[in-house]
């Protein structure tokens, strides 16, 4: 019987990540057979797809509710299934709420499982990692500082780098990227990023535009340019615009091209995720802020869920604070502008901070597809040894 490989990726980041896995196993199984939940990406790389990933993709407690039952249905139909297919190995790629469950339920029952992106353990409480370990035999790690934690509850992580680091020139072209998005060469621009959810805009927008009004007052001839990444994004983004007091420095309104404008930009303000990780893998100085409703932030500090005071991934990686952070009640437009506008006067400061960009990227840039997918062979050699 052939070799069996049963994924899952429950979202358009998973399904990259599913599809670069896909490719690097089967070019060490040529005749492995791929099975699970992806999207058109994996199907690309082979993957026999019982249902496609945009069916997982839920955002929000108010939609996870909404679809809850639909998704305890299919998780019960994916188990059955998965388990009668026998793979020779099971990978949960993201999703954690999807995938945590599935992995344990398989591995209780006998099956090999790894968990490919850990869930954030340095930020949130460490005991979780233990958990995780309950679930996975093997955990894929994206960033250098996670396997040591799990290490310590006892379970097996391993760092492979990070795509994104692997996708990203070391030197991105500016210049290509202002003419990709037909901006100016030599404009003083601003990229704005409230972030890709529509809770993030409507917390976020109205302040990033008032800081950037700020900026515009001390930077002659800036312009803006804000990515929108999916039409409903556009829309409220479009709105705020609308709504937003005059002057406003002109405004370039993208569809997606998140990551043009932030190569194209001088400077990039931007909410706290994934988002900062790629404008530091853009070599451009950043000012990181975020904003969650006043009773999660009270709860989440009250009891003592968060575990660091560092949230931006380039100083969570440094050990250090190279970028600014401005987070709850200090995410305001005027703190905002003040951060932005030293990144904009003073160029000492940016030349200073493309070495340590260039240094985290390097150590990023392991070709994690190939990585992830030796880490699997690994396991699959000690199953049939």
């Amino acid at each position: 019987m052939s070799l069996r490989i049963a994924l899952v990726a429950g979202e358009t980041s998973g399904d990259q990540l599913g599809a670069g896995l896909v490719a690097e196993l089967r070019r060490r199984f040529p005749g492995a057979a791929f099975a699970g939940v992806g999207g058109e990406r994996m199907r690309a790389e082979g993957l026999q797809a019982w249902h496609d990933a945009s069916e997982l993709a839920v955002m929000g407690l108010a939609e996870v509710l909404h679809h809850l039952p639909r998704l305890l249905r299919l998780r019960r139909a994916l188990r059955e299934r998965l388990l009668a297919w026998r793979p020779d190995v099971f990978v949960g790629i993201d999703a954690p709420d999807f995938n945590l469950g599935v992995e344990r339920w398989l591995k209780q029952r006998g099956l090999r499982t790894v968990h490919y992106v850990s869930p954030s353990v340095w930020a949130w409480r460490e005991s979780r990692a233990a958990k995780i370990g309950r679930s996975a035999d093997r955990v894929l790690c994206l960033f250098p500082m996670e396997p040591e934690i799990y290490a310590r509850h006892g379970v097996d992580a391993r760092f492979v780098g990070h795509p994104l680091a692997d996708a990203l020139p070391l030197q991105p072209d500016r210049a290509a990227a202002r003419a990709q998005l037909g901006l100016a060469a030599d404009a003083p621009l601003l990229a704005v990023l409230p972030g890709s959810r529509l809770g993030e805009i409507q917390r976020l927008g109205a302040v990033f535009l008032d800081a950037a009004r700020q900026v515009a007052r001390d930077v002659s001839g800036l312009q803006l340019a804000i990515p929108a990444a999916n039409a409903a994004c556009r829309d409220a983004l479009q709105r705020l615009l609308a709504q937003a007091p005059a002057p406003l420095p002109p405004v370039h309104l993208l569809d997606g091209q998140a990551q043009a404008a932030m190569i194209a930009a001088d400077v990039v303000l931007l909410a706290s995720g994934t988002a900062a990780l790629e404008a530091m893998l853009c070599k451009r100085p950043m000012v990181v802020a975020y904003r969650v409703a006043p009773l999660t932030y009270t709860l989440v500090k009250g009891l003592g869920l968060l575990r660091t005071e560092t949230y931006a991934l380039p100083n969570i990686l440094a050990g250090e604070r190279l970028v600014p952070e401005l987070m709850q009640h200090d995410c305001t437009p005027d703190r905002l502008a003040a951060a932005v506008l030293r990144w904009f006067r003073e160029p000492q400061a940016v030349a200073a901070l493309l070495p340590r960009y260039a240094a985290l990227h390097e150590r990023l840039r392991q070709g994690a597809s190939a990585r992830a997918a030796e880490a699997v062979a690994e396991l699959l050699a000690r199953r049939h040894a």
